[in-house]
């Protein structure tokens, strides 16, 4: 999602080789992408992403490869692409997507409109009923509004649920939810779309029996560092009631800016290595240094899909708007069905 960022250690698609992150890192990064040309787009036409740079096949810069920005000392040639790893746009979510997203063999998958203009608005327009609050600055550097917790901001030493904190933000947001009325319901449309894909109904994953809160609401004004989502790394010793063996990501744009905001997939799970390259809760450009991308503006009414054990990042937005989402985790668990979580 823009998955939200975690400590142990998010229209066109483009396939390249750079990391942008939040910070000046972050800055660096993405002008070295522009440079070096190491990008390949897919609009809103049903495609897979295609190369936008002449030269490579892979949409690869031919030009020697540039020093990571946070120091390294050699540069990094681009590993070989994987052709697999593209994004589609889609006119709805199916079972093959999930499957293909959970199996490694696609990076995104965007349905454009999945929530009409119309209804953008009036969501976008309720959401000022909603209390929201910004991350705490000494853990997200970067300025992000949100509404609901995140399991991942209650992980204590361990992997262990700071329990009595998170069920009672858990509940206080339901019943702020409900009393804000927002409609339409945005999770519980994206919820009712995938189950008919999957060909069974969502529901909330549990822990103890309780439902786990989903559906997050962010507001991501200048980027969210590099990093990655995994649950079964952040609570390894198994948190819900479900087995989880498969995470995705859903966001769902309800506001966008006129530039920027776009979400970042490499083609990299975490490694012990990639320690070296830790910045606040994300990583350095370097853990991703000659790795295959996928580059994800969002457009208004688009819903998204990926896998955010993949490192991923978003950058600032740029010029005037508001980047607003709705956002939550779907988990593929041992008996085949869907649960969400945030």
């Amino acid at each position: 999602m823009d998955s939200a960022p975690t400590a142990h250690t998010a229209p066109t698609a483009h396939t390249t080789n750079t990391a942008p992150t939040a910070s000046a890192a972050h800055t660096a990064a993405t002008e070295q992408a522009a440079r070096t040309g190491q990008t390949a787009t897919a609009g809103h036409t049903g495609a897979t992403a295609g190369p936008a740079t002449a030269g490579r096949p892979d949409g690869a810069s031919t030009r020697p490869a540039t020093p990571a920005p946070d120091g390294a000392s050699a540069p990094t040639a681009p590993a070989p692409p994987d052709p697999l790893f593209t994004a589609v746009d889609a006119p709805a979510f199916t079972a093959r997507h999930l499957a293909r997203l959970a199996g490694g063999t696609l990076a995104a998958v965007r349905v454009p409109h999945f929530l009409g203009p119309a209804e953008c608005r009036a969501v976008t327009k309720a959401l000022d009923r909603l209390p929201t609050a910004p991350y705490d600055r000494g853990r997200v550097p970067t300025r992000v509004l949100r509404f609901g917790p995140a399991l991942n901001d209650h992980r204590l030493p361990g992997g262990v649920l700071d329990a009595d904190r998170y069920w009672a933000q858990a509940d206080a947001a339901r019943t702020a939810w409900d009393r804000a009325a927002v409609r339409p319901d945005a999770v519980a449309h994206a919820m009712d779309r995938i189950g008919e894909a999957w060909g069974a109904p969502v529901g909330p994953a549990t822990i103890g029996g309780r439902e786990a809160f989903g559906g997050t609401v962010r507001e991501i004004e200048t980027g969210l560092l590099m990093h990655f989502d995994d649950i079964n790394r952040e609570f390894p010793d198994g948190l819900f009631d479900q087995h989880v063996i498969g995470q995705l990501a859903f966001n769902l744009y309800v506001d966008v800016p006129s530039g920027g905001g776009a979400t970042f997939v490499w083609r990299h799970r975490w490694e012990p290595a990639d320690e070296e390259h830790r910045e606040a809760y994300g990583y350095r450009p370097g853990a991703v240094a000659g790795c295959q991308r996928v580059e994800l503006p969002p457009s208004l009414g688009d819903g998204l899909l990926f896998d955010p054990t993949h490192f991923h990042a978003v950058e600032p937005n740029r010029g005037g708007g508001r980047r607003i989402a709705f956002a939550f985790f779907l988990g593929i668990t041992t008996g085949g069905r869907l649960v969400v979580w945030s």
